[in-house]
């Protein structure tokens, strides 16, 4: 008999100045995903494209023990006010460096060398891991298809997040 999935809480902030719920096409994907796969939405919002907003969000995330993971989508270009990365890195204990140099490579395949502007991360925060991906829908796509799926899956081997975040598997409380 196979090992069932624990379902994780999860958070989906889209970063933008111009979306709204209807228009959200990129967020919207990362809740059809995470859902698809038998994980539970803690919450949805949209903000601005405003480090302090950004930060605000996600810090009171990070401070829940209902939310396990954070995924922000938009923010992460060169281009305008992106400034998702400068909101969230901060807040990080631990830095993911290989969920940026995994998704560049696998976005390349998709966009080539454009990947490069993309400087989406990964990192944990108070026993809550985040991820900040591009704002694009295939972005959103590829991240969860090709890495967030597999690494926020508990049954996944050798080794998943999955793992850290669940009370009962990490050897780390909450707090």
């Amino acid at each position: 008999m196979s090992e069932a999935l624990i379902p994780l809480s999860i958070a989906v902030l889209t970063v933008s100045d111009s979306r709204d719920e209807q228009s959200d096409r990129s967020g919207q994907t990362l809740v059809e995903r995470l859902e698809g796969a038998g994980h539970r939405l803690a919450d949805k919002r949209i903000v601005t494209d405003d480090v302090y907003r950004i930060r605000a969000v996600v810090a009171n995330w990070i401070a829940d023990p209902d939310v396990q993971v954070i995924l922000t989508t938009g923010g992460t270009g060169f281009t305008g006010r992106d400034s998702t990365p400068e909101a969230i890195a901060p807040l990080l204990d631990k830095h993911i460096e290989g969920f940026g140099e995994l998704f560049r490579q696998v976005s390349f395949e998709e966009i080539g060398s454009s990947t490069v502007q993309s400087r989406c991360l990964g990192g944990l925060a108070n026993h809550t891991v985040i991820f900040a991906l591009p704002g694009s829908t295939g972005a959103c796509r590829t991240g969860w298809d090709r890495i967030l799926g597999e690494q926020l899956d508990s049954r996944h081997r050798p080794c998943n997040f999955a793992n850290l975040v669940i009370p009962e598997r990490g050897t780390h409380t909450h707090g």
